[in-house]
């Protein structure tokens, strides 16, 4: 039986193993058992029960159990990734709305039609106005601020006021 529980912990990452001892002679005599051959605790979990009908309803309670702990570390991972698409949002608004004369709609439009601010740095004037509901102006102060590094490093858009050059 060693081997073969063996085996089974090897393909499963969780085993549990009901074991009918009706007697509390049979318990001991297989806690004993389980010590001397060293067995190491949980693995895998054997669960003793004095009747098949309290193994099935043990079993039960433990699927139970562990598919309430399951949906619980899927909740916590769609809650960071949630958390995460927020702040990247936010941080792609701070940068898109540090252009002069580019405000949250103008980002979100850009954001919405464009994309990533990779792309938005790669699209063209005429791409832009196509595109979004942008003005000829906006599209072009875009345009011009991730080509023309005189345009981006002036004294005009390092100030802490926007102003539309």
């Amino acid at each position: 039986m060693l081997s073969r529980v063996q085996k089974l912990k090897g393909q499963f990452a969780h085993i549990y193993v009901v074991v009918l001892l009706p007697t509390k002679e049979q318990n001991e005599l297989f806690v004993h058992s389980y010590f001397k051959y060293g067995m190491e605790l949980g693995k895998p979990t054997f669960v003793p029960v004095e009747d098949l009908e309290m193994g099935f309803e043990k079993i039960v309670k433990i699927a139970i159990s562990r598919g309430v702990c399951k949906r619980q570390d899927v909740i916590t991972k769609l809650k960071a990734e949630r958390k995460q698409s927020v702040q990247a949002m936010d941080v792609f608004l701070q940068v898109l709305t540090s252009i002069p004369g580019i405000e949250n709609h103008d980002a979100n439009a850009l954001n919405q039609a464009i994309g990533s601010i990779e792309a938005i740095a790669k699209a063209s004037k005429e791409y832009i106005l196509q595109n979004t509901d942008l003005s000829a102006d906006k599209a072009e102060i875009i345009s011009r601020f991730f080509r023309d590094s005189n345009f981006y490093m002036s004294p005009k858009i390092n100030r802490s006021e926007k102003q539309v050059i």
